[in-house]
């Protein structure tokens, strides 16, 4: 976080001030680890073992938090009989199908048991009746509750059968129990590679830092997203943090660490393939369950907790795309809403692309020629293309790769044409940024962007225009999705800059209209200071009968009046929270699920860490944050039988976008298993010690070709392990940073990081030229021979590791080997996410043959290169790469 997360890392930073403990555990010793309490190394790609070895200490040292746990997670909830776990299968969970490579969790019996008679019960029986699910459907928040992930609708976990006392074997606290009781701690410094004194220190520090008087918080970042195992190590964050009573509660939770200024916003409103905005999903094509809008909203909503308010959510939103043409009638224009027919993930993707299958693409705000897991096959599906549209602020290797990738074809065989269209920067356009706390804040243009350069925003909006003049007429079907589409977001007045002065730029949209159609509209009342129909003040006022209209519904009461933009609101309060700096979705509650931050009977679990509780006297929640919970609901509230929606969630059960209110320890959803399992990186130069038949993952998907060969055993030819990483001073692949020369005088070269012990076997020095290979490519590298990264020690054999930066490749001021030539297609069977933080390769002393690739743009002149007055001379900007010399 110091290093990638500098400026929000100012916080941990305050909390060490005032005497918390920061532990950091990472392959790598970092900027971050230099300031840390404790630092402890593991091998990249051991994190479920290191993880799953917390879950044990907790369980078997009876430090979980009892009264939280009992009272709000699933751990006493019964699972079906004939569910067989990793420990009773050698490394699988039933259900597994050897011949698709997937696991049918119908057949695996992973669903929870139900209870005969219809309700709850408590006694433990092994004989209630099971599960029968409908086929169909079931995608998006069906599969929250569903025993057959990606098949079949949600059966009512408020209906499963429960043990308080979890002593029945098959529930969730023994299976628990079960499954990490050989992550011992022996077996942790046996996988990672760390001390046994060094794992139980953390053990200890989380143990004494959770319960009722204290909390832990969970920061991480790629090095746990980017593994084929991603989603199952946060899994095991979330599984640690709730037994240790961390979940909804202030300076508790998990926090994804963003790598861009609005990630959160962009999978929010949402840029993924599969999702519409509030993750809703995508319906899929040739789905009997998703033909029309009334089966999608039975397939993919929960009839119990918040989602069942989904349909009142889908119909917001396709009013707010189709305006007055969504009716009853026509199902609001469902089927205007384009199909997912197929995986058109970026990896996926660029696989079929680099194959021939991708005629043309818009490209914004990436760059995957050079920042792409094996940039190789970017490159190659970027050969491909008829066209190509890039918009950037500078030429980067996605925008040169016809005529500057040095391992490509000559630019005549390239048939590729490239449009480039110069982007406005940050500081030239306005726009909302939603941050890892969910927060969104308006940032404000300051100057028009020069030249030819437009917004983002600009060049959509206008390409729309144009698209639904050239179509206007048409009584095609299938064109009438896009003429339906409202498109209404041109100022009402010439928009001016903050010196008062008119703006030069003709079309840009107005992004306060998009905020308040994500908003969302009350239809049929007109707000009398503007004549429009009144802006919502919260997702509460959705209706499913076409008479509101919101965008995104966990957006809606950012912009809750005329002239409210609350995402640009910054006032500093006495409250703790902040709840009038931005707007945190949803509703502005800044710790999610915050009804966990009091007992079961409404209190505050204790004076120090009291965040909202039940106000006997009021009849209703309060506190400095907003109940994430509904506001007159007592703890006493006990659903009644055959409850639905909200009625069904009880007084006490906080998660309230679970079917049962309860956080999960144990997820059926998951299609690679129920439970987090150690599995070793596809490219490993081990075995997996925990479970020897199954090294990876199997469920990881491949993406076979000549440039995407993997080393999928353990050899000798690949017995290093690699990991990349992010330097403070650079910014992803480089896009921009290694345009700018004060930046790239701070950090000038590609380099590769590796210790002093394997410099010593491969005679490389520090400073000098190193190589790296794997199966996809072979790179230079300046080496950094350091202490910082140490050799392993793995079942009795030294395992070495090497530290590689992703920003450089063949275009800017500074050029260098790209790390990311180096990297695999291959992904992770939830979210389709690579496998960048763990792979092996080969190292030796020297460089590559043939010429190195040289800058595409000169180093910038400076205006003047005089001193600055009153300005040490260690703190001069030259502007030049090497002192000016």
């Amino acid at each position: 976080m110091a290093e990638a997360q500098p400026v929000g890392f100012r916080w941990p930073m305050k909390a060490k001030e005032r005497g918390g403990t920061l532990i950091h555990v990472d392959p790598r010793f970092t900027r971050m680890s230099a300031v840390c309490d404790l630092y402890v190394g593991i091998r990249s790609g051991s994190d479920i073992a290191f993880l799953g070895g917390l879950v044990n200490y907790v369980l078997t040292h009876d430090r979980w938090f009892h009264e939280y746990v009992l009272a709000y997670t699933n751990a006493s909830t019964i699972i079906e009989e004939g569910f067989q776990d990793t420990e009773d299968l050698a490394g699988l969970f039933s259900g597994f199908d050897q011949q698709h490579e997937s696991y049918d969790s119908k057949q695996g019996h992973w669903g929870f048991e139900e209870s005969g008679d219809g309700h709850a019960e408590q006694d433990g029986s092994e004989h209630a009746a099971q599960a029968k699910s409908a086929k169909g459907g079931g995608q998006g928040h069906s599969l929250q509750g569903s025993d057959e992930p990606n098949t079949s609708p949600a059966k009512d976990p408020t209906n499963a059968q429960r043990d308080p006392t979890l002593q029945h074997p098959r529930c969730i606290m023994q299976i628990l129990r079960r499954h990490f009781a050989r992550y011992t701690p022996e077996v942790v410094s046996q996988v990672c590679g760390c001390k046994v004194e060094e794992f139980e220190r953390v053990a200890e520090l989380l143990c004494t830092n959770s319960g009722r008087e204290r909390t832990s918080c969970i920061a991480y970042a790629l090095g746990w997203t980017q593994h084929t195992t991603g989603v199952q190590i946060i899994r095991t964050a979330g599984i640690l943090q709730l037994l240790l009573g961390n979940m909804g509660r202030p300076g508790g939770g998990i926090m994804a660490l963003r790598g861009h200024s609005t990630i959160q916003g962009a999978t929010d409103i949402s840029t993924l393939y599969d999702t519409l905005p509030g993750y809703l999903p995508q319906p899929p094509a040739h789905d009997p369950a998703h033909e029309d809008l009334s089966s999608y909203i039975e397939s993919s909503g929960m009839p119990t907790g918040y989602w069942a308010n989904f349909s009142k959510f889908i119909v917001s939103l396709l009013k707010a795309w189709y305006g007055d043409a969504a009716t009853p009638e026509n199902d609001f224009g469902f089927s205007w809403l384009p199909r997912v027919d197929g995986d058109y993930s970026q990896l996926a993707y660029f696989d079929r692309m680099s194959k021939g299958g991708v005629k043309g693409y818009f490209l914004a705000g990436q760059n995957p020629a050079g920042g792409g897991p094996n940039a190789n096959v970017h490159r190659a599906g970027l050969r491909n293309l008829e066209w190509l549209v890039v918009l950037d602020w500078f030429e980067t290797e996605s925008a040169l790769f016809w005529k500057n990738d040095p391992k490509g074809p000559p630019p005549s065989e390239i048939g590729t044409e490239v449009f480039f269209i110069p982007a406005a920067a940050a500081q030239e356009k306005e726009g909302s940024l939603t941050n890892t706390q969910r927060l969104i804040q308006w940032h404000k243009k300051a100057i028009d962007p020069a030249g030819d350069c437009r917004s983002d925003a600009w060049f959509f909006y206008n390409l729309g225009k144009r698209l639904k003049k050239l179509y206007a007429g048409s009584t095609d079907p299938r064109d009438q999705a896009l003429l339906n589409l409202t498109w209404d977001y041109d100022y009402d007045e010439h928009p001016h800059l903050p010196d008062g002065t008119p703006s030069r730029i003709e079309g840009e949209p107005d992004l306060e209209k998009v905020l308040m159609e994500i908003n969302g509209h009350r239809l049929v009342e007109t707000d009398p200071r503007t004549g429009r129909p009144r802006l919502l003040s919260s997702y509460s006022e959705l209706k499913d009968d076409g008479t509101t209209a919101c965008g995104c519904w966990i957006y809606s009461g950012v912009f809750p009046e005329p002239h409210r933009n609350r995402a640009d609101e910054r006032k500093i309060t006495d409250n703790p929270v902040q709840p009038e700096w931005g707007f945190a979705w949803p509703n502005n509650v800044r710790v999610l699920y915050n009804r966990a931050s009091a007992d079961p009977q409404g209190r505050p679990w204790s004076e120090r860490k009291k965040l909202i509780w039940w106000d006997f006297e009021k009849r209703q929640w309060s506190g400095p944050d907003k109940p994430d919970f509904e506001l007159e609901k007592a703890p006493d509230y006990e659903p009644p039988p055959g409850a639905k929606g909200m009625a069904a969630i009880a007084g006490t059960t906080p998660f309230i976008t679970k079917a049962d209110g309860l956080g999960w320890l144990y997820s059926p959803s998951t299609k690679d298993g129920p439970l987090p399992t150690h599995y070793e990186p596809v490219e490993s130069p081990l075995g997996n010690l925990l479970y020897p038949k199954h090294s990876s993952s199997p469920m990881v998907r491949f993406f076979d070709g000549p440039l995407n060969r993997i080393a999928h055993a353990p050899t000798a030819e690949y017995p290093v392990v690699a990991t990349t990483f992010r330097l403070t001073e650079h910014y992803l692949s480089g896009p921009m940073s290694r345009f700018n020369s004060w930046l790239n005088e701070l950090q000038p070269a590609m380099f590769a990081e590796l210790s002093f012990e394997l410099a010593a076997e491969r005679g490389i020095v520090h400073g000098g030229w190193m190589t790296i290979q794997t199966p996809r490519g072979r790179i230079e590298a300046r080496a950094m021979v350091t202490r910082r990264l140490r050799p392993f020690v793995i079942e009795g054999r030294v395992v070495h590791q090497i530290g590689l930066p992703f920003h450089w490749a063949f275009a800017g001021e500074s050029v260098g080997g790209n790390a990311n030539d180096l990297t695999a297609l291959m992904a992770d069977p939830n979210v389709s996410m690579h496998e960048s933080k763990a792979f092996t390769c080969q190292v030796q002393a020297g460089r590559l043959e043939g010429p190195a690739p040289q800058p595409t743009v000169p180093t910038a002149h400076w205006p003047t290169l005089d001193p600055i007055p009153d300005t040490p001379d260690s703190a001069q900007p030259e502007g030049r790469l090497g002192h000016g010399k």
